[in-house]
């Protein structure tokens, strides 16, 4: 395994810790501040949207820059931002630090995404693209839970002191460790990279992201009042309920790699309608705490493993212009996170239950397989050249992905 994609999974890591541990501090952060639980979930939405703004507005402002000064860069706001967050003083100067943090997250991905692509053969660049979201993967399975633990224990702002400090090794990582810029790598064209939104299958992509993602997320971000509230468990045991989550979210991540790397499609297909039937059946069965915790595995493993899927499925029918698309990828995934955010707190709003936000999520993801079923079969029945084929590989992305090697 290249050096870099190890560089890239710890970045990954904070960055996910950051994104994903307010979930379960969730209702310590809402009391520090005096808000209600809709407002704190906000925290989460307010996350996400930025998300989306610096995927596009970052990646397309640094497209022409090299990778590597540009990760750095987007890993010293990263610092900053959490770093505000953990000496707020009150809930809208959190909501600043929440958003410089989420600004350097959606381009750090989408430009690491074409990156990990590129450091190794075309044929396995899903796999590549898994290794670097094992970060991801390993900030929920450890370092969520912990932060919850921590936050508990100690207040839920040490909980983002750790996280900083977590940036800095991230940043130390990336300066040792990705290779530097070579002077003959091919120059990337803004205007080349904005004319991938031309593919239909682009755009049916990212809708699938915002939808099958989205629900998930949606689900999730209100998980512990769901296990508290409803399935009948301490506070004291959500950090190691999430580890089951996280348990999930490393064999789904993995695995989805792997299956994507032989058919991007049917892997999405399968995944996305696993991921109905376990939302479904969670939402059902949420008041047993045997039924809650196998639904949090499986949760955790159909949900992410479709991202690698997905991740491949935007940059490959994008052609010889993955960076811009990688980046409208990783803001694609957080507009879901917002939706499926938004639309669980009005549920909870409306006095629906805290297990609204599970069937809400059910229903979106469930449209985003509907989406999914008419981008496979468009791909089918056009000329599109479908994902999981060698021609693509070595031809159509033969420039972004030799760009993406010399990292620069």
């Amino acid at each position: 395994m290249p050096l870099g994609l190890l560089s890239l999974a710890i970045g990954a890591f904070g960055i996910g810790l950051t994104e994903f541990v307010i979930m379960g501090l969730l209702p310590e952060v809402a009391a520090d501040f005096a808000v209600t639980e809709q407002a704190a979930g906000w925290l989460i939405t307010g996350y996400a949207l930025s998300v989306t703004v610096g995927a596009l507005g970052l990646t397309a402002a640094t497209v022409r820059l090299p990778r590597k000064q540009v990760l750095l860069a987007l890993l010293v706001l990263f610092i900053v931002g959490n770093v505000v967050t953990a000496i707020a003083a009150e809930y809208n100067v959190a909501m600043l630090g929440r958003i410089l943090a989420a600004l350097c997250h959606g381009a750090f991905f989408g430009i690491g995404s074409v990156v990990a692509a590129g450091l190794v053969a075309p044929e396995k660049r899903a796999g590549a693209i898994a290794i670097m979201f094992t970060g991801l993967t390993a900030a929920n399975v450890l370092g969520v839970p912990f932060g919850t633990f921590l936050g508990q224990a100690y207040g839920w702002r040490a909980t983002f002191w750790v996280i900083s400090g977590i940036g800095v090794l991230a940043l130390i990582g990336v300066a040792l460790l990705v290779p530097a810029s070579r002077t003959s790598a091919a120059p990337v064209s803004l205007r080349r990279e904005v004319g991938a939104f031309r593919s239909g299958q682009v755009w049916l992509s990212l809708t699938v992201t915002v939808l099958a993602f989205g629900g998930m997320f949606g689900a999730f971000t209100y998980i512990a009042y769901t296990l508290t509230e409803v399935s009948g468990f301490a506070s004291s045991a959500v950090p190691w309920l999430l580890v089951l989550f996280g348990v999930g979210l490393i064999v789904g991540n993995w695995l989805g790699g792997r299956l994507a790397d032989r058919s991007i499609d049917r892997t999405l297909l399968g995944f996305i309608g696993a991921l109905v039937v376990v939302l479904v059946a969670f939402a059902l069965f949420s008041g047993s705490p045997v039924a809650t915790a196998v639904a949090l595995v499986l949760m955790g493993g159909f949900g992410f493993g479709t991202v690698p899927g997905l991740q491949s499925r935007v940059m490959v029918y994008a052609g010889r212009a993955p960076t811009l698309a990688s980046g409208a990828n990783i803001g694609a995934f957080n507009i879901g996170n917002a939706l499926g955010a938004w639309l669980g707190g009005v549920g909870i709003a409306a006095g629906l239950g805290y297990t609204s936000p599970i069937w809400i999520g059910a229903a979106i993801t469930a449209v985003g397989l509907i989406v999914m079923i008419i981008a496979a079969r468009l791909a089918r029945t056009s000329r599109t050249t479908p994902p999981d084929s060698a021609a693509v590989a070595v031809d159509a992305q033969a420039s972004g992905w030799e760009a993406a090697r010399a990292v620069g």
